[in-house]
C-alpha cells in the first residue's frame, strides 16, 4: 500500500505563490502517474494537474499558465508550483498516485490533503 505525504499549503494573498510537495512511500515498483486534485468548499473534488512517468502533463483550464506540475521519479516525489494565486484557488489540495506494488498490485493512493487559502 502506498502512503502519500503532502506539505506546502498555507495562506497567501492574491497574486502570490505557493509550492506543494508530495512524497510517495511504501511498496512501490512503479508509478504510472501522480496528480494534484483540489476541493473548494461546497464543491466536488477536481483535477488540477497530472504528470505521467514519462513526463507528460495535463492541467485544468482554470490553472493553465499559472500552475506547473513536476516530478522526480527516483524520489517518487511530485511538486505543484502555483503562481498568481487567486481566491478561487482556495481549497484542500490532495496528492494522488497510481501505483504498481512490488507484488504487481495496482492501487490508487491519496494524501491527507493540505489547505490552500488565498485572500483577496
Amino acid at each position: 500500500q502506498v502512503q502519500l505525504v503532502e506539505s506546502g499549503g498555507g495562506l497567501v494573498q492574491a497574486g502570490g505563490s505557493l509550492r506543494l510537495s508530495c512524497a510517495a512511500s511504501g511498496s512501490i515498483a512503479s508509478i504510472a502517474h501522480m496528480a494534484w486534485y483540489r476541493q473548494a468548499p461546497g464543491k466536488e473534488r477536481e483535477l488540477a494537474a497530472r504528470i505521467t512517468g514519462g513526463g507528460s502533463t495535463n492541467y485544468a483550464d482554470s490553472v493553465k499558465g499559472r500552475f506547473t506540475i513536476s516530478r522526480i521519479n527516483d524520489k517518487n516525489t511530485v511538486y505543484l508550483q502555483m503562481n498568481n494565486l487567486q481566491p478561487e484557488d482556495t481549497g484542500v489540495y490532495y496528492c494522488n498516485a497510481a501505483v504498481v506494488s512490488r507484488v504487481g498490485r495496482f492501487s490508487n493512493g491519496w494524501g491527507q490533503g493540505t489547505q490552500v487559502t488565498v485572500s483577496s
